[in-house]
């Protein structure tokens, strides 16, 4: 019962996590351009992994998606990468969840199903470090710039999306570490349960052998009796 409960827990939170994660890829804001000493705002600037925009005072916006895939930064296109690459392992994630948590009824054996459940965690902690590498790099990338005194373009501020993301990469990890974990404890529960089995089972096999044949264990017990008694003095 602990270890289904356990095994909830780290359902939820790693498809929270996945949840997070998955959300970034569609959130407009990644990085929104600074207003730092700037006296007077007529426009704002952000950006995503797919277009880039500017709101006038009036608010409207006028987005421009990147023309080029090829033409892109490198850290575009590996922040690409990554956040897709997070998603599919979420997913995949999720179904083997599903099948190897101890609440459902498909799966097979209960070796299987832990086996599965060990997967699915491995899927969740590698979904989390790519979506926090990810969100690390391109808010490397904006502090960079913004601390450079050398570059005098529009500087950006880390945008919403690299929060939920880092957000959800934490939460997908520790659900991973969950799913782990008390994949370790069944087997621990079970070896102590055949363990013990194994032990009453000996015992009770003795115990009919001695009730089969109490005569020969009370001649046995005599004959070492008289055996201690004549080599004790020697």
């Amino acid at each position: 019962m602990a270890t289904m409960a356990t095994e909830i827990v780290a359902f939820l939170l790693t498809i929270s996590g996945w949840a997070l994660i998955s959300s970034t890829l569609s959130t407009d804001y990644w990085k929104v351009s600074s207003v730092d000493g700037t006296v007077i705002t007529t426009a704002t600037f952000w950006s995503n992994l797919w277009k880039t925009c500017v709101t006038d005072s009036t608010g409207v916006s006028n987005c421009k998606d990147f023309p080029s895939m090829l033409a892109l930064d490198a850290y575009i296109q590996v922040c690409r990468g990554l956040m897709i690459s997070a998603v599919c392992l979420g997913f995949f994630g999720a179904i083997l969840a599903l099948v190897g948590m101890k609440c459902t009824k498909i799966g097979g054996s209960e070796t299987t199903k832990a086996r599965m459940t060990c997967l699915c965690g491995l899927h969740f902690i590698l979904s989390g470090i790519c979506s926090l590498t990810t969100c690390s790099l391109y808010a490397h990338r904006i502090t960079s710039e913004f601390f450079d005194p050398l570059f005098v373009a529009q500087k950006f501020e880390l945008g919403a999306a690299l929060f939920i993301g880092w957000a959800g990469s934490v939460l997908s990890i520790l659900g991973g570490f969950i799913f782990c974990f008390s994949m370790t404890e069944g087997f621990s529960i079970r070896e102590y349960s055949y363990n013990r089995a194994t032990s009453f089972t000996s015992t009770r096999n003795k115990i009919s052998r001695t009730a089969e044949h109490p005569q020969k264990d009370a001649a046995d017990q005599s004959s070492s009796f008289r055996q201690f008694g004549r080599n004790a003095y020697v």
